[in-house]
């Protein structure tokens, strides 16, 4: 019973220190703002209301037409590079959506990229007025859909693949042209899968700072960043966190109830047929390779072509670059917040698992829904936080502040880490723990173990590939991570992400080509590793 009472305990505890910076926003809707608030109510507040919502519909249907179309063209068809482009066309994940947007300006600005290309083969021209300009809103959902346009295309292409070929016969027998297949039988089937995907997209691209913060496109995100850090009013931050917490964690319960609904069919079912690709020949095999090279050029090849033209031509800014430190930072960040996110996950999963409380269930479920919360809201939430309880609590007890043990320092990055992206590590453990029967645990109490030893010598060992592609998920999204990192990080502490972002924001973009570089080559290593995971086909 004690051993139970600290696995319980533990488990809540986790959970509840998750929780905190979601209760510290809806806590903070009432507190009293300044005059920045009738400023910005009066003045520009619908302009960050419409300007996110143009961009949330812009990215959501170019993310749709990308990610359904490239997943159900790698999914039915065999063509050339058929099996090159179904674990490449989620490469674009390495690119996060400021280092496109940095190469998408460099390329097509004045004087740019495509002007000297332009002019090496075509000589002394006036091409600039000819060069089409991707700046402003177009830009900012050029950026973020060519770089986040992989939750829909991974998630389609699962449900692509474990579709019954009886569907697909179904079709056949009914007269339906291809098309008409595709869309009366096999994308209403996939919908929830495409729907997970759309909320995921929606949920990043409002999260999104880096990119929109370049293109100067006020959103609900960069109004809560300006009226903290511009105007020191960290209540109406607070309160623009609430609205947009709101919005974003409706979809967040929308994404949770398609996944919840959606059907997957293991090939090893009764009354499952499973289907053959069809082989493409011709014009069919081209038009199909041609669309998937372009999807896989732009999202990926064009901004690293573009990063790498700049770090050839401006050699200087590479040798200049403190690469060493950049990447010890970098990995200190990934090791240690990883391997706490993952033994925490473990202690949480463990709890529920023996304690078998509804109560402690139903809290766990909503703390992972801090990987909702944006970057900007999470480190708003974590300093208001910090501040009102060093200005209470440890003002009350007469103790020596706390502020600098947990905001500018290392261990505040690793709690925000932990807070963003609990909900990865915890769901990637636990679908795995699902698979786990109850009746090892059974067999280990009666030959004499403790709950403790079955967690180490059973489960832990039994879960290893989890531990690894939780590894790796966690690292990838850190690496990427900007705003979290900017806000909260000591004093003189860098990486890859953050010098990029600070050379760009002084307009220095061929500077921030070498950093940028080094972030993308590092979580393409990453992706390639978790490739083997998100693509498995076991029966192909």
């Amino acid at each position: 019973m004690k051993t139970f009472n600290v696995w319980y305990i533990t488990s809540f505890i986790i959970s509840l220190i998750v929780i905190i910076p979601v209760l510290t926003v809806f806590s903070s809707y009432f507190d009293n703002t300044s005059d920045y608030f009738k400023l910005l109510k009066n003045t520009f507040l619908f302009e960050y209301i419409s300007n996110s919502i143009i961009l949330l519909i812009g990215v959501l249907f170019l993310t749709l037409i990308i990610g359904v179309s490239s997943a159900y063209i790698v999914s039915f068809y065999s063509f050339p590079f058929s099996n090159f482009f179904k674990w490449s066309l989620i490469l674009g994940f390495a690119v996060p959506p400021y280092i496109y947007a940095y190469s998408l300006t460099a390329f097509f600005e004045n004087y740019g990229t495509a002007y000297t290309i332009l002019k090496f083969f075509l000589g002394e021209g006036n091409y600039n007025t000819h060069i089409p300009k991707f700046d402003g809103m177009l830009g900012a959902i050029l950026s973020i859909s060519f770089s986040i346009y992989a939750y829909v295309y991974i998630l389609t292409r699962a449900s692509f693949y474990f579709q019954s070929n009886n569907l697909l016969e179904l079709g056949k027998n009914l007269g339906f042209s291809k098309i008409k297949t595709l869309f009366k039988i096999i994308l209403p089937s996939a919908r929830p899968a495409i729907v997970a995907g759309l909320s995921l997209v929606a949920m990043e691209t409002l999260s999104d700072f880096g990119a929109v913060d370049f293109f100067s496109i006020n959103t609900l995100t960069t109004a809560i960043y300006n009226s903290w850090l511009s105007f020191d009013d960290l209540a109406f931050s607070n309160q623009l966190s609430f609205y947009l917490l709101i919005f974003i964690f409706t979809l967040f319960i929308i994404e949770n109830f398609s996944r919840r609904n959606a059907k997957y069919h293991s090939p090893m079912q009764g009354g499952f047929k499973l289907k053959e690709k069809i082989k493409l020949r011709g014009l069919s095999s081209f038009s199909a390779f041609f669309i998937c090279f372009i999807i896989f050029f732009f999202s990926f090849v064009f901004p690293v072509c573009q990063m790498l033209y700049w770090t050839i031509l401006y050699p200087k800014n590479f040798f200049d670059l403190d690469i060493q430190n950049l990447f010890i930072n970098t990995i200190i960040l990934v090791s240690i917040s990883s391997l706490v996110l993952i033994i925490f996950s473990f202690i949480s999963n463990y709890g529920n698992r023996i304690s078998k409380s509804k109560f402690l269930s139903i809290l766990t479920t909503i703390s992972i829904s801090g990987y909702a919360l944006p970057g900007v809201i999470l480190a708003v939430a974590y300093i208001t936080f910090i501040a009102w309880f060093d200005n209470t609590i440890i003002n009350y007890l007469e103790i020596k502040s706390i502020k600098k043990l947990f905001i500018g320092s290392i261990l505040g990055l690793i709690l925000a880490y932990f807070v963003r992206f609990y909900s990865l590590s915890c769901n990637g453990i636990k679908s795995s723990y699902e698979k786990l029967n109850r009746s090892i645990d059974e067999s280990a109490y009666l030959a004499g173990y403790s709950k403790l030893r079955t967690f180490i010598h059973i489960h832990v060992p039994y879960l290893k590939s989890s531990i690894f592609f939780v590894f790796i998920l966690i690292s990838l999204e850190i690496i990427r991570e900007l705003p979290i990192t900017l806000i909260l990080r000591p004093f003189n502490f860098e990486t890859f992400a953050t010098t990029a972002y600070i050379y760009a924001s002084q307009d220095l973009l061929e500077a921030a080509a070498v950093p940028s570089l080094f972030l993308v080559i590092i979580a393409s290593l990453f992706i390639l590793f978790i490739s083997r995971y998100i693509l498995k086909e076991k029966y192909e």
